[in-house]
């Protein structure tokens, strides 16, 4: 074989899959891992008989490419990519590019990108997302870093995407750090989403006393909405009427319900609390998972705190419209809209230029958070480019007004029951607090003026004032 398109260091899952993706797009490829007994595991197993070959040092690896040389880094984020871009750049030349493809915080890649940019080596930090099977199929992808690099890899990654009717599920993000800022983002929503669907699961089953096939009827259903329609929501339902072979019993009840974090979630927290950025559906979904991992102490808390007898209240009829869809739809569209607030507030901080249409565009295939309801998402961005929040949306605006009522009912039905809902609840006062022009942090700033001197301002006088509250 003549000298490769396309490098891949790292034969994790999505590591192969994404190499077999470029193969089968037209991209000769050369493949390095660590340990080489995968390599030579992996060529002659799912990479047998392609346009593939290993390579058994990093030197060996770079010799084998074509220039400029394109290499996408699959390994794990943090110190790892920096030792990989060390042991690599000895190798590298000037016009040679460097893709990581991991889940990398966006400051690391800021740094990454500068340093690189440097030594006159391009340097990519792509988000992708679509898991093991978009990998291969077409994931969605999210590459910032410069425009020149961007260039570089344009027509890999355009064929290597998922494809939806206006075009691949790709775009140049921006610069920097922007690429695994917006996967970063997106990694939140879908933190929130997973979080509201299981809470309707939870009070599918607690209230309304059904069971995995009939709450997976009721999924399907959503699924077939234009609200609902989505990728995590089929999947749902499939995890619902999935049996246990054992048995037949439903095999989600067999699981342990301790969810685990890889940090993006965090991350997505952590920089709106920086940013101002108000997203509390996400930072419920979040610390749901955070209260899922102290089992023990639940376990040995329920014997010792009482709530009330669960007691049934209306969530939704047999087609499964009623409150139940209503709070669902609201917290999904609360979920989406915070991210793209937080992604409106650091394009603006960072520089960045999102283009807001175009990361709804890429979202529409291949990604986790794939789902009809981007396609309203895309058309009101670009209805409104300053669009600030979706919710005010005239179509998101009259599902909110319509929906609202349902949404408390089963947040109000939820705390009778002594069901925690942590999206749901944190949705309604998510909501309930946009579209309040005056909350009580009147009286806040009052108590920081009287215990600390901090000042505050008036309503109707112009400039800084502080009370003398105390004698």
């Amino acid at each position: 074989m003549d000298k490769a398109h396309f490098g891949l260091i790292g034969l994790g899952v999505m590591g192969e899959n994404l190499v077999l993706n470029a193969e089968r797009n037209g991209f000769s490829s050369v493949v390095y891992n660590r340990t080489y007994a995968k390599t030579e595991e992996f060529l002659s197993g799912m990479g047998a008989g392609k346009n593939i070959v290993g390579s058994t040092s990093l030197e060996d690896f770079v010799s084998k490419l074509q220039h400029p040389r394109r290499i996408l880094m699959m390994v794990k984020a943090g110190p790892a990519v920096d030792a990989v871009i060390k042991d690599i750049s000895p190798y590298l030349e000037a016009g040679d590019l460097l893709i990581d493809g991991g889940n990398s915080e966006y400051h690391d890649t800021e740094r990454r990108v500068a340093e690189l940019e440097s030594k006159s080596f391009g340097f990519i930090g792509m988000g992708v997302s679509g898991g093991a099977k978009g990998a291969l199929e077409g994931p969605s992808m999210m590459p910032g870093g410069t425009k020149a690099s961007y260039d570089a890899i344009e027509s890999l990654v355009c064929k290597m995407a998922a494809q939806v009717e206006d075009g691949p599920c790709v775009t140049y993000i921006g610069p920097g750090g922007s690429g695994h800022f917006v996967k970063t983002v997106h990694n939140g929503i879908e933190y929130g989403i997973e979080q509201i669907l299981a809470e309707a699961y939870d009070l599918l089953k607690r209230v309304g006393g059904l069971s995995g096939t009939q709450m997976a009827d009721i999924f399907g259903h959503w699924n077939s909405t234009e609200e609902l329609a989505s990728y995590l929501v089929e999947i749902t339902e499939i995890c619902l009427r999935t049996k246990d072979p054992a048995d037949g019993s439903d095999l989600v009840e067999k699981i342990v319900d301790q969810a685990g974090q890889k940090g993006t979630g965090l991350w997505t927290v952590v920089s709106a609390l920086q940013m101002g950025a108000p997203v509390p559906t996400i930072y419920a979904a979040l610390n749901g998972r955070v209260m899922s991992s102290i089992k023990p102490q639940r376990q040995n808390a329920e014997a010792i705190l009482h709530g009330p007898a669960v007691q049934s209240f209306e969530l939704c009829g047999n087609d499964g419209t009623g409150p139940l869809m209503d709070a669902v739809v609201l917290a999904c569209m609360a979920s989406y809209a915070q991210g793209m607030e937080l992604l409106r507030i650091a394009s603006a901080e960072h520089d960045y230029n999102l283009n807001m249409p175009s990361i709804a565009q890429i979202w529409k295939g291949g990604c986790i958070i794939r789902a009809r309801l981007l396609k309203r998402i895309q058309d009101a961005f670009n209805a409104n480019p300053q669009l600030v929040n979706l919710l005010i949306d005239p179509w998101f605006a009259e599902q909110v007004n319509r929906r609202l009522p349902g949404l408390a009912k089963v947040v109000a039905g939820a705390a009778e029951a002594g069901i925690p809902v942590p999206c749901l609840s944190s949705t309604l006062d998510y909501i309930n607090s946009y579209r309040t022009a005056r909350l009580p942090q009147n009286l806040v700033q009052a108590m920081r003026d009287c215990f600390g001197s901090h000042t505050y301002q008036r309503v109707d006088q112009e400039g800084t004032f502080h009370t003398e509250w105390l004698d």
